[in-house]
């Protein structure tokens, strides 16, 4: 049986704290809840944060990197998967993931969501405020509003069918 893969989404470098420390928790309760976390793999903001929550709880991490190498990398991944890609690796990020949490970010991290948005996977923004942004995939029930990750993680669990 395939494990549950939850794409974490989110700025690096230009990530704002609050969602660093809320990436980190994410990854802790991913974990947690037994999930593989995934994430874009380089070693800032919330991609190294939510590897190193999850990590720190002993759960399994995934890097999908942009680069041909993993210099950039996170040192809280269990597996780094090198695509010399770019921005292009995004698709693979959501298409890999069962659910998609998007915490702060730009655009790289905009259009994650409207690619998983796009290919029917089900985003969870955590503290990402799109606006009225989207609002046909609201109706849709693919686009859902998280405060804290750990309503973040009852939606996904929600969106799984799993029950608590």
């Amino acid at each position: 049986m395939a494990r549950t893969i939850i794409g974490v989404m989110g700025g690096g470098e230009s990530a704002p704290e609050s969602a660093i420390r809320d990436a980190y928790r994410l990854g802790e309760l991913i974990a947690g809840a037994g999930w593989v976390l995934l994430c874009g793999g380089r070693g800032a903001g919330v991609m190294d944060a939510a590897a190193r929550g999850a990590q720190s709880r002993g759960g399994l991490t995934v890097g999908v990197l942009p680069d041909k190498d993993t210099r950039g990398a996170s040192a809280h991944l269990d597996i780094s998967i090198v695509t010399g890609m770019g921005s292009a690796r995004n698709v693979i990020n959501v298409l890999s993931s069962d659910v998609v949490i998007a915490c702060g970010g730009g655009a790289g991290t905009l259009s994650e969501v409207a690619l998983a948005l796009k290919h029917a996977r089900p985003v969870i923004l955590l503290n990402f405020d799109l606006g009225g942004l989207l609002g046909e995939y609201r109706e849709r029930g693919l686009l859902h509003d998280a405060a804290t990750p750990e309503e973040a993680v009852q939606i996904a669990r929600r969106l799984l069918g799993e029950t608590l």
